[in-house]
């Protein structure tokens, strides 16, 4: 038996009511009360708006590899880190380092910072070699520093999108193809 969760949202509470008390004639469905946690994202609401983190999948995370006790690290990558150059060793298990980009891909989504060195790990997945795990393991190491951090959503922001990005003109050392990092906030800003 599968269940299936459901955020309903909106400015008028008695709509609100009106589609839950719709929902229940149509399905069996329990209403948990204000929002507080969904699908490893955890959510605070304030009179400024919403917090938005994934802590608990954060320290998990840097648990499972086994840096509750290291250094955190100031940067998620080092600068000008060519990792499509590696002649490292490859890994005698790429499964782990699957495993470790995919957490940090879902951790992309209250982490906005962390979108450029994760899209150039996953680059990565079909061979992974020594290097590119250990930098995989730099940007757990950076999370460590501020695991609880995540986004919010402004109450008082007007809906608006703010997006930045940043290319090289023909970075990759393999396709020479220009590589782009972009930072994208609807309506919110990083906390």
């Amino acid at each position: 038996r599968s269940s299936d969760l459901l955020i309903i949202s909106g400015n008028e509470s008695a709509g609100i009511q009106q589609f839950k008390d719709y929902l229940s004639t149509c399905f069996h469905m329990k209403d948990l009360g204000v929002l507080k946690h969904f699908l490893g994202v955890e959510v605070a609401r304030g009179p400024d708006g919403f917090a938005l983190s994934q802590r608990k999948y954060t320290l998990d995370i840097i648990s499972e590899v086994g840096l509750l006790g290291a250094r955190p690290a100031s940067t998620p990558m080092e600068q000008n880190l060519r990792l499509a150059l590696s002649t490292s060793k490859e890994l005698v298990d790429p499964e782990t380092y699957r495993r470790l980009v995919g957490q940090l891909i879902y951790l992309c989504f209250t982490r906005p910072e962390l979108s450029y060195c994760v899209h150039v790990l996953s680059q990565f997945m079909h061979k992974p070699r020594r290097d590119h795990w250990e930098a995989a393991i730099r940007v757990v190491r950076y999370l460590k520093g501020h695991p609880g951090q995540g986004i919010v959503l402004s109450s008082h922001s007007p809906m608006h999108l703010d997006a930045w990005c940043d290319v090289d003109w023909a970075g990759c050392p393999l396709t020479r193809r220009s590589l782009t990092g972009w930072l994208v906030f609807l309506g919110g800003s990083p906390i």
